[in-house]
């Protein structure tokens, strides 16, 4: 291993362990709470769907905002816990209502739990998706937009474009000279082919009763 990748090495840490106490950087203690919510919300809706349970939870954020996730709701469960009821077989109409409003929240839990889940492998896949159009865009500079391009791509590009340009060109005239031999005579432009009978009939005009083209 070279001395520069030796260095590199020693300033990478990896990934860290957090240490457990409350972090005293106030935005990187708003991002953890955010990312770290919607991951408990999201393996409580997994518990729920698999399992079949009734759960709920309630979080105040740093800033005394209240999230709360509930199956099949918050108020059912805290109700529920409040008077130590355990579950019953529908007996009532309202009964019959709430359990087929259960089930359906169930339901939705699980729909919710595999669109996130395919959320998630979207972004992935877009992830690696961008890393490789960067590695794409960092070998193959010429592709990239010329919005990103530098002062001297851009005069690299505009060269490598004139030559292409001139290689063209000279293609196009052996191409035509090729299948018509009296194109030799003839002068190419890039646009338009021309000789001298062609640049003279404006001057003289027809001399010999023709009408002065081929």
């Amino acid at each position: 291993m070279t001395k520069g990748n030796d260095e590199f090495a020693k300033k990478t840490k990896g990934r860290q362990r957090i240490e457990m106490k409350k972090m005293s950087n106030e935005r990187n203690l708003q991002v953890t709470f955010s990312k770290r919510r919607a991951g408990v919300f999201k393996k409580a809706s997994e518990l729920c769907t698999l399992c079949s349970v009734d759960m709920a939870i309630v979080i105040f954020s740093p800033a005394r905002r209240v999230f709360s996730f509930g199956s099949p709701s918050v108020e059912t469960v805290i109700h529920r816990y409040l008077l130590q009821a355990p579950p019953s077989y529908p007996q009532t109409m309202q009964d019959i209502i709430d359990a087929h409003c259960t089930a359906n929240v169930r339901q939705l839990n699980a729909h919710f739990t595999l669109l996130s889940n395919q959320l998630e492998d979207e972004k992935k896949r877009g992830d690696e998706l961008g890393r490789y159009m960067k590695a794409a865009q960092a070998q193959l500079w010429w592709a990239s937009p010329m919005e990103e391009m530098n002062k001297a791509q851009l005069e690299l590009l505009k060269t490598k474009l004139d030559a292409l340009k001139k290689l063209v060109t000279r293609q196009a005239e052996r191409l035509l000279t090729q299948q018509n031999p009296v194109l030799q005579n003839r002068v190419f432009d890039g646009s338009v082919i021309c000789d001298n009978r062609f640049n003279n009939f404006g001057r003289y005009g027809p001399h010999d009763g023709s009408s002065g083209f081929y």
